[in-house]
């Protein structure tokens, strides 16, 4: 799987993990160099609070694209720290 903003590959991995319909990539999968932390966070009431990302590429700022859970309810120990995308950041398989 990857996963594309901006004409740009912003992670890759055939490890991802599918929940309510998104791809989780593993963190190490990312280019870091495209993200930025974000301040924003929101909570689920399954998996808990949730972390964001700002993408950036070519200085063009998709903010709070990408999100992750730092430390998850146990229902999702198995997307902890992993990294799924919004915002009109395209999955391809």
């Amino acid at each position: 799987m990857r996963a594309k903003w901006n004409e740009n590959i912003i992670a890759e991995s055939n490890n991802t993990n599918l929940v309510e319909g998104n791809h989780y990539f593993p963190r190490n999968s990312i280019k870091s160099d495209f993200f930025s932390e974000s301040q924003t966070h929101t909570t689920c009431s399954w998996k808990g609070e949730a972390s964001y990302f700002d993408i950036v590429v070519e200085g063009k700022v998709n903010k709070d694209a990408a999100w992750y859970y730092p430390d998850p309810k146990d229902a999702a120990k198995h997307i902890k720290n992993m990294v799924a995308f919004w915002k009109g950041v395209e999955i391809i398989e």
